[in-house]
């Protein structure tokens, strides 16, 4: 009994010394009866005998404590260390040699939590023959808090099992996820680059540092096991792939193109009326732009500035007249620019196509005038050149001209609500549109009262109505961009019949005194409207009252006159007859080329000055080669801007995917006034 207690003693030090020199403790996955019988089994022969009716060491007290901690191990230098490890005399140390390596052998099953912090029975009494009492003694340990469960609302199975899927989540995202993603997500955020990306920090670098650790780990499978379990109870990395910034991991460790990826992750933590400050890129992108950029020779190609006329080849231009400009300009003159024609005047006016008008009208036209309408604001654009007119073409057409149309945006309102978020393919939309260039900070709502009395409105933005109707760009604070709010349907066989009513509601004045525009699209008809008058806090203002049905379509029935006021756009007033002093296509189909984008009809005004400096290029015009490296291109055209000049190619542009219309007054082989319609 003396040699037993050495034992008993030697391994309640052991797992004394354990608990004091670490935070967790696993067990190995060595069965109940494989542990017990091994122990009994380790004796050597001789030194166990029978005593009364079964051996001296056997008995049920030490057996359950046995069953209960025998495979407990502790992991030190990624080594495991079992509470059998210890110097004991004979015939115990062979005992405990054999336990050890039987423990050893296997890996680690699950961490160790124990239901009561105390474990087996310190010793027990029994009467013998003649009246006296035997003390026997047994193994016996007693627990520190951190290894007992506390939580009696969580069952100790329950706990091991959280531990387990840590662990086994934290051997996935060293498995699965790579080194080059983080890197590439710690660059993206050290540079501002990433939305809310310095709340991820700590947990990449600590990932980074995790992967570097895994990366020294030895080869041995069980040896990546060990440390598998204590480096996701000690790590702040364990779960991270399961978290927001850990999806982002795993989509470019899957090899999902930078700016998708991050847009995945943006989407998550971003409110919805966020929009990306700047293009997605990393330091390697620049670099291998920088390479592709020199070794195509396109390096003078960067430059850009606004194109003039005698830029343009004879033949690229369509219209030109010389006379636009007003040699002696008077006091009356400026008067009579001031004078506002409503253009609903002209309703009853021939109608005719872009293209009867190329080919039909314009060949014998001697000047042409447009009435510049207040919604034509998007449609304001420049021409733009490079400043080397020798430098290779960087661009999907032969020659080096683009173009920018009012905002940075190539198709105004439309493209703007598109850049926000927004659906603008749907059946039915309803935008509105603030804040471009006069720092209006209100936030407008855009409303609709559907047919059966459902208002769409701020507090159900993001979620889709019966009538598949949703609000899905709802700006609160425009900051420096211009804001938009949209509404779209987009199941025409969802949407109700009846009366639908599109509201602007300035929800909050915050000093702005302008108003805004407004779309209503339907089956690829725009319909345009501008408020400018400024609007009180809370004040609504009706622009269209429409009935809809899906036999007729929609018929409105009230809606806001788009021409409450003269305004000066870019240097000329609008609701007036502006002159035209050349007319041509976009740079894509000049010399007759086809197939290359979109085909855009640029009316040039003499006047016309964009009083900003716009992008040199966009993404959607460069060549096919520069292509993969897009994102790099996108954050250049934005730092490359045109400067200032006064002396431009500016006026009005018409998509020819986009329903459009102006009323031009066209001199030649006889006067009249027409609606040209794109």
């Amino acid at each position: 009994m003396a040699e037993f207690a050495k034992l008993k003693t030697a391994i309640q030090n052991q797992l004394s010394g354990m608990t004091e020199t670490t935070t967790a403790l696993f067990v190995t996955d060595v069965t109940k009866e494989d542990l017990w019988n091994t122990y009994l089994d380790s004796f050597p022969e001789g030194t166990n005998e029978i005593f009364k009716e079964r051996r001296e060491f056997d008995c049920q007290c030490c057996k359950a404590f046995i069953r209960r901690v025998g495979n407990v191990v502790s992991i030190v230098d990624n080594k495991l260390v079992s509470i059998w490890d210890i110097e004991v005399e004979h015939p115990f140390d062979v005992v405990a040699e054999k336990m050890s390596a039987l423990v050893k052998s296997a890996k680690i099953r699950d961490a160790f939590i124990s239901g009561e912090a105390k474990i087996g029975t310190d010793y027990n009494h029994q009467e013998a023959e003649g009246g006296d009492v035997i003390t026997w003694s047994h193994f016996y340990a007693e627990l520190p808090s951190a290894f007992v469960n506390n939580h009696p609302s969580d069952s100790v199975d329950k706990i091991m099992g959280k531990i387990r899927d840590s662990k086994n989540v934290f051997k996935r995202s060293m498995e699965e996820l790579t080194l080059d993603a983080a890197q590439t997500i710690l660059e993206l955020i050290d540079q501002g680059s990433l939305y809310r990306g310095e709340e991820h920090k700590d947990a990449i670098v600590k990932f980074i540092a995790a992967k570097m650790k895994y990366a020294d780990v030895c080869d041995d499978e069980d040896g990546k096991d060990i440390w598998y379990w204590i480096e996701s109870r000690n790590s702040h990395v364990a779960r991270i792939r399961n978290t927001a910034i850990g999806t982002l991991l795993i989509n470019l460790s899957e090899g999902v193109k930078l700016d998708v990826a991050v847009g995945k992750f943006e989407a998550v933590v971003a409110p919805t009326n966020y929009k990306r400050p700047k293009a997605i890129f990393t330091k390697k992108m620049v670099e291998d732009a920088e390479v592709k950029i020199e070794t195509l020779g396109l390096g003078n190609s960067l430059g850009r500035r606004f194109a003039v006329l005698d830029d343009i080849t004879v033949g690229n231009v369509l219209f030109i007249n010389r006379d636009t400009t007003l040699d002696n300009p008077t006091v009356f003159d400026d008067l009579k620019s001031e004078v506002s024609v409503n253009p609903k005047s002209f309703s009853k006016v021939e109608e005719v196509g872009i293209d009867q008008f190329v080919e039909s009208i314009l060949p014998s036209a001697k000047s042409i005038e447009l009435m510049v309408e207040n919604r034509h604001r998007g449609n304001m654009m420049s021409l733009i050149a490079p400043s080397d007119t020798s430098a290779k073409s960087m661009l999907k057409w032969g020659n080096n001209f683009s173009w920018s149309y009012n905002g940075d945006i190539a198709d105004s309102m439309k493209q703007n609500v598109k850049n926000a978020g927004g659906n603008v393919v749907g059946v039915l939309r309803f935008s509105i549109q603030w804040n471009d260039g006069d720092n209006n900070q209100n936030d407008f709502d855009a409303h609709c009262i559907e047919p059966n009395g459902n208002l769409i409105s701020y507090p159900k933005a993001g979620d889709v109505q019966v009538s598949s109707g949703i609000l899905d760009v709802d700006i609160i604070h425009p900051g420096a961009k211009v804001a938009v709010e949209n509404i779209t349907w987009s199941n025409i066989n969802k949407m109700q019949e009846g009366r639908y009513q599109f509201i602007v509601d300035n929800y909050s004045h915050n000093g702005g005194t302008t108003g805004f525009t407004a779309e209503i699209e339907y089956e690829g008809e725009i319909h345009s409207y501008t408020y400018d008058k400024e609007l009180r806090q809370k004040e609504k203002v009706l622009v269209a009252d429409i009935m809809w049905s899906l036999d007729d379509g929609i018929k409105f029935v009230k809606e806001l006159d788009s021409s409450l006021s003269n305004k000066e756009i870019w240097g000329i007033r609008t609701n007036g007859f502006i002159p035209v002093s050349s007319l041509m296509f976009s740079p894509n189909y000049w010399d007759g080329q086809e197939g290359r984008g979109n085909k855009h009809y640029f009316f040039f005004v003499d006047g016309c000055i964009s009083p900003t400096s716009p992008r040199g290029f966009y993404n959607e015009f460069l060549g096919e080669s520069l292509l993969e490296h897009k994102r790099v291109f996108e954050a250049l055209g934005s730092k490359m801007r045109v400067e200032y000049s006064d002396s431009q190619l500016s006026g009005l542009g018409f998509s020819s995917t986009q329903r459009n219309s102006v009323i031009a007054k066209i001199e030649g082989s006889f006067n009249r006034v027409i609606k040209i319609n794109f």
